[in-house]
């Protein structure tokens, strides 16, 4: 605002003003109406300039312009910025020589680097960062205190003289100081097939060399992470950022603007034939994570390096990225063999963001680094402050307030006491950053889940959701209206309004006034949650349920079999993610998980295309539910003459057929024509395009959400989606 206030002649004073910028302007008319054009229209790319309140005033004339001290009392409307990845400038400088932050880790402007990660409170000011500890030398701070600089009040704004440094250390031996020096050790132990633990902007990083299956192997055996698929970060060069990672996957263009985002997201791609990468950064599937370097020490590391990185959290299963140096080295030093530290303290978790191309766009898995906290502009006033406390697994928090809502960074699941800490240390940061306390809580109905226990202790007013009324509302991003919406909500379990744990279900109505309508065949879960990390239990479960003959049931079961004919410890679910599971069981694709999801994964990386799908029956129940019987899918998916690949995939084309003709059954009753997917079975690309393409072959509006996530994530905003529309309905409105 300074420098085009003195581009167009302008005098007066601009300042912050907890979230929003005051500005009083005096000029000609002409001059006046150019700046206030240049201000919406040629703001910074990472910019969203809005002029909320514009009015005619009465002040003494000025003979300057002049940049006043921020304000800090008042209403806040605060919005917080997240964490940007290093800009074309700041990268042109990282690599010339003959400037004074050449290879400097650190290197940022104004229009990037670390944000969420590094305030510790508002307004954002360096004071208030953990950057306060370092104190600017003569150069820099000429540059921050320069209105026409491209640092001018950069906030991490460093340089080598009086920044942070890196440092690196292995395992009983020795500690090596200096940027340089430190980040040619790590190089070097790189290329020696060592694993490093990086200390990046939002927590660690486990790092070793993509093509060296001995690097892999112990990563995997020593985390213990045996399958699950691993990110790889490619070389950026300025010339051309996307040639590395281009040849060694295929890149649609829209996968391609998602890797140049502003969020640097991992994004989720198909592998080429020909690779050289090691087999084991993702076994048994056809894509693979990858990104790029967001951070200048990233960029260093892998222009060094002159080859891709395994880049995956640093953390232990489950729980949320570790950022502290002591602690990396006492959880981590059974798997890691090097530490790159650096001295900037992280004052927040941020794991890097995932994204999935379905149906043509790329959709978030998880939010993180770059694109949350994710603030939603709510299609409605809440009266009081309200935080959503999301469910039991990849949980968020939502705080919710006026017409905003804010979703927090990914923060795990919620079965360890570090992500029942790190989860607390997040609700406090959003109202303390935010300066907005909550007057009413909204949780998950389940009375197991962590987040559910946290909230009733609260002693706050609560509120209750079921998991699938949030999910089918967190579908609603831009508002709902009174036109009836159908909402498949298909997952792994979730508390169901008659007690029993739900997962195949379909909704009618709209928030505030879900009515399920249609279901899938129930069968009990030996074993209950056992079943999620052993998709042979949910196969066995069909089974039995049917009468039906299996040969991969453990020998060992039959203890397991009595319990589950007396209903001991084995929950009724409608479930679609069993049911995946209990097809890649049945199918020998998969038995035993070591991840969540990695049997549905599995059997969808292996599915062919085009093969014809088997009618499930669908029945009326005396509740009147459209409720569809797999059971006749299971001679098909035992039948061992048929390839492995086409029974994977009829029994996807099956499943999408079948949510089809149940959305036609429904239509039929209640005249529905728009419909949403939401729950993470709709992770699975190749169902949902399935699910698509016959669902507007028959003339239905298909949504899919593209800045929420559909899976858990999603829920801590579907939940105060459904909250307040609830409220509404209640009050009459």
């Amino acid at each position: 605002m300074y420098t085009l206030a003195d581009q167009y002649g302008l005098t007066g004073w601009v300042r912050n003003r907890l979230g929003l910028v005051e500005l009083l302007a005096q000029g000609n008319a002409a001059a006046l109406n150019d700046f206030e054009y240049a201000l919406l229209h040629n703001a910074p790319a990472l910019a969203r300039a809005e002029i909320v309140s514009s009015e005619r005033v009465n002040a003494s004339e000025l003979d300057t312009f002049t940049i006043l001290e921020s304000e800090v009392e008042g209403h806040a409307d605060i919005h917080l910025p997240a964490d940007l990845y290093a800009c074309d400038a700041c990268v042109r400088e990282l690599n010339d020589p003959s400037d004074r932050r050449h290879r400097y880790p650190f290197i940022n402007c104004t229009q990037c680097g670390p944000r969420y990660t590094l305030i510790r409170e508002l307004p954002y000011d360096r004071c208030n960062t953990s950057m306060a500890g370092f104190q600017l030398c003569q150069a820099c701070s000429v540059e921050y205190s320069d209105p026409s600089n491209r640092r001018f009040h950069a906030e991490p704004i460093a340089c080598p003289d009086c920044g942070p440094s890196l440092e690196f250390s292995q395992a009983g031996g020795r500690i090596i100081k200096g940027n340089d020096a430190a980040l040619a050790a790590c190089v070097a132990a790189l290329g020696d097939g060592l694993v490093i633990a990086v200390k990046g902007i939002g927590g660690y990083h486990l790092v070793c060399d993509a093509a060296c299956d001995r690097a892999i192997q112990h990563l995997r055996a020593h985390k213990p992470r045996p399958h699950k698929p691993l990110a790889v970060m490619f070389p950026a060069p300025a010339e051309n950022p996307l040639g590395p990672v281009s040849a060694e996957v295929t890149l649609t263009e829209n996968e391609q603007q998602r890797l140049l985002s502003a969020e640097r997201p991992i994004v989720l791609v198909q592998k080429r034939l020909e690779t050289s990468l090691s087999s084991l950064v993702a076994p048994g599937l056809q894509e693979i994570g990858v990104l790029l370097p967001y951070s200048p020490l990233h960029h260093l590391l892998l222009n060094d390096f002159c080859a891709p990185l395994v880049v995956t959290s640093a953390n232990l299963s489950g729980e949320p990225v570790l950022t502290e140096n002591e602690e990396v080295e006492s959880r981590l030093a059974h798997i890691v063999e090097g530490f790159l530290h650096h001295n900037r303290p992280i004052e927040r978790v941020a794991d890097d963001p995932v994204f999935r191309t379905i149906a043509l766009v790329p959709r978030p898995l998880r939010l993180g680094r770059g694109n949350a906290p994710l603030e939603m502009k709510l299609p409605f006033r809440l009266e009081q402050p309200v935080l959503a406390v999301g469910g039991h697994m990849k949980n968020s928090v939502c705080m919710a307030w006026e017409d905003r809502a804010v979703i927090s960074p990914h923060i795990g699941e919620m079965t360890s006491p570090r992500s029942q800490k790190i989860f607390q240390r997040t609700i406090e940061d959003l109202q303390a950053l935010y300066q907005v306390r909550a007057e009413h809580i909204v949780c998950d109905a389940h009375p197991g889940y962590a987040s559910t226990r946290w909230a009733e202790r609260t002693g706050l007013p609560l509120h209750k959701v079921f998991h699938h009324h949030a999910h089918a509302s967190s579908t609603f991003e831009k508002g709902a209206g009174r036109e009836a919406w159908l909402v498949f909500t298909w997952d792994g379990i979730g508390y169901g309004d008659d007690g029993t744990l739900w997962g195949g279900e379909a909704l009618s109505g709209g928030p505030g006034r879900w009515q399920r309508v249609a279901t899938m065949r129930s069968f009990r879960l030996p074993g209950g949650d056992c079943a999620g990390r052993e998709p042979w239990r949910s196969a066995a479960a069909l089974c039995w349920e049917t009468g039906t003959e299996w040969s991969g049931v453990p020998g060992d079961a039959d203890f397991l079999h009595r319990a589950w004919s007396q209903h001991i410890n084995a929950p009724q679910t409608t479930s679609v993610g069993r049911l995946f599971d209990a097809a890649a069981a049945l199918t020998k694709v998969c038995s035993r998980a070591s991840f969540e999801g990695q049997a549905p994964m599995y059997l969808e990386a292996l599915a062919d295309t085009g093969t014809q799908a088997i009618d499930l029956p669908i029945s009326k129940d005396e509740e009147g539910l459209f409720v569809s019987d797999w059971s006749v899918l299971l001679p098909m998916l035992m039948d061992e003459s048929n390839p492995v690949e086409e029974r994977a995939a009829c029994f996807h084309s099956s499943m999408a057929h079948n949510l089809l003709h149940q959305a036609l059954r429904i239509r039929a009753e209640h005249s529905i024509r728009n419909i949403a997917l939401s729950g993470g079975v709709f992770q699975n690309r190749l169902l949902v395009e399935l699910c698509v393409e016959r669902l507007e072959s028959s003339g239905f509006n298909v949504h899919i959400p593209e800045a929420v996530p559909v899976n858990d994530a999603g829920l801590s905003y579907g939940q105060i989606i459904e909250y307040a529309n609830r409220l509404q309905y209640s009050n009459g409105l």
